[in-house]
């Protein structure tokens, strides 16, 4: 019965994946790959350079994520939680549903190689989420204003109907307010409490039995949530500079691509698409890594803004983009083989509550 449960749990994640492998199909079908190779291999060791803007991403996320724990005698080591921050996002973004296995893997790890309490990683965790979803729309508003122009003649290429740049200011606003008013509710001081007393109305005896018991937790993470709120919320902005500066590095990886290809791009034109496109794969989050769609999406664009041979030039920068992944994806599975993480791991979290 619990294979059950996990199979039906996982069965969008497969779908989404096998999607994926169908739109990308269908895109390397279109796209003339002999050219494309043609044009990777005329770039020679400046390839080198792509993975760079990835790393400084993970190494500013690194640091927000570090300042979000409680200050004390003993610092938290930069090295190990780049470590977990690696792995996290590489079970995140690779696995069908992978993040419901990601995240959780957070806290679990933070404990393994930190020694911090499971309170305060799920703390960490979570207010880490919401600052995340809460800076994608800023960075949405940025690309948005960036590129309005762009957007709005791109529009009909792109989506069929026109108000691109206006859908996506909405967007922007809408998201930052939404993970606003999350991160205000969940720091109040009594929200995981609130979540513990609506679980506990669930009609099966033993589940009442297991959350009683792990009641105290649930108070102890409500104490560390409200750490952040009695800190002032001005004392977030330094790290809400730094995850805008880690979305910011997504942009100025394909700026970077686009450029060792040869081609004249601003740098605000890619802003602006590239936004339009993170928020594409977050629509489609069950695709994992948003794989085929997200690539069709650059596409699209590459053509819209009247792109010469954008079939070669846009296969070359998927393929180039994919490369990538496929290069930090490796070294996140490597760094789980030998450090002995399991993604069996995840499933602790649940089990010993937060």
């Amino acid at each position: 019965m619990q294979t059950e449960k996990k199979a039906a749990k996982k069965w969008p994640g497969y779908v989404g994946l096998l999607v994926g492998f169908i739109l990308i199909g269908y895109l390397f079908s279109k796209v003339d790959l002999q050219s494309s190779a043609r044009l990777i291999g005329s770039i020679g060791v400046s390839s080198l350079l792509i993975p760079l803007p990835y790393l400084f991403l993970h190494l500013l996320e690194t640091e927000a994520w570090r300042r979000l724990f409680p200050s004390g005698p003993k610092q938290v080591s930069f090295f190990r939680l780049f470590k977990i921050q690696v792995v996290s996002e590489t079970v995140s973004m690779t696995l069908p549903a992978g993040v419901a296995v990601g995240e959780p893997l957070r806290p679990l790890l933070c404990r393994r190689f930190l020694g911090i309490p499971i309170p305060d990683g799920f703390a960490s965790a979570a207010v880490r989420k919401l600052l995340l979803g809460m800076t994608q729309g800023i960075y949405t508003l940025l690309g948005a204003a960036a590129g309005f122009v762009m957007l709005q003649e791109a529009s009909v290429k792109v989506i069929g109907f026109g108000g691109l740049g206006i859908i996506m200011v909405l967007a922007g606003a809408t998201i930052m307010l939404v993970f606003l008013l999350l991160l205000l509710l969940m720091t109040n001081g009594n929200s995981v409490q609130n979540l513990h007393r609506l679980l506990m109305k669930v009609p099966f005896t033993r589940v009442r039995e297991w959350l009683l018991s792990k009641q105290d937790g649930f108070i102890e993470t409500d104490r560390k949530l409200h750490r952040v709120k009695s800190d002032g919320f001005f004392s977030l902005l330094p790290v809400i500079a730094i995850y805008i500066a880690a979305w910011l590095m997504l942009a100025f990886e394909s700026y970077l691509i686009l450029s060792l290809l040869g081609l004249k791009v601003t740098f605000f034109q890619v802003l602006a698409f590239d936004t339009a496109l993170v928020m594409l794969r977050a629509i489609f989050f069950f695709i994992p890594s948003g794989l085929g769609i997200q690539d069709l999406g650059y596409l699209a664009f590459f053509h819209a803004i009247g792109m010469p041979d954008y079939l070669v030039y846009g296969g070359a920068f998927v393929l180039l983009r994919r490369l990538k992944e496929v290069v930090w994806y490796s070294i996140g599975y490597g760094v789980m083989f030998m450090e002995g993480i399991h993604l069996q791991d995840a499933q602790q979290v649940t089990e010993e509550g937060a």
